[in-house]
């Protein structure tokens, strides 16, 4: 569980997930998500969410499905990465701290709401270190076959408790609680 004590609000990691758990495909193309997902999906997800925490990889293919107009209001968009871009994005914050001080900045944003982390490497070092209070998966339709796996086989084991599932059209939540 998080013991980043800045903001009230939960650090949740949020992932979309074909059948066959690759949360981006091959070239980690995520164009795919876009087919069963959008803002209106599940709602409540965006309204409570305060700031997002992505790594650069992610932000990378955002940034390239941005013509596709994918664009999802979490708040506040904090990268963090070791190298910043030369062009400066004004839609977002570049962070080169260590990991718990860009959660701690990330969830002071948040304020309330919930911190959303997004990104296969940066979900799994908050999972590794015990930042994460929650994990939702939207389960996709699809077999890809191929891609960025849910989690890398480095991570060790973590348990969690489910306590919600939902379907809305294809697409099934589903929400489970980190176990400390």
């Amino acid at each position: 569980m998080s013991d980043v004590s800045i903001g009230t609000g939960k650090v949740v990691v949020n992932r979309a997930m074909s059948l066959d758990g690759f949360i981006a495909g091959p070239g980690h193309a995520m164009g795919w998500i876009a087919e069963y997902l959008s803002a209106d999906t599940f709602p409540e997800v965006m309204a409570a969410t305060g700031a997002m925490l992505v790594g650069r990889g992610t932000y990378e293919v955002a940034k390239r499905m941005a013509a596709q107009d994918t664009t999802y209001d979490g708040g506040p968009q904090f990268v963090l990465t070791h190298r910043p871009p030369e062009e400066p994005d004004p839609t977002v914050t570049f962070l080169t701290c260590e990991l718990e001080e860009a959660v701690a900045t990330a969830r002071s944003a948040a304020g309330d709401e919930n911190l959303e982390i997004l990104g296969a490497d940066v979900a799994a070092q908050c999972l590794q270190r015990g930042l994460v209070d929650e994990i939702l998966v939207y389960v996709l339709p699809v077999l890809l076959g191929d891609g960025v796996r849910f989690s890398p086989p480095s991570l060790d084991r973590i348990d969690l408790e489910p306590f919600s599932n939902t379907q809305s059209g294809a697409v099934t939540m589903l929400r489970f609680r980190v176990r400390c």
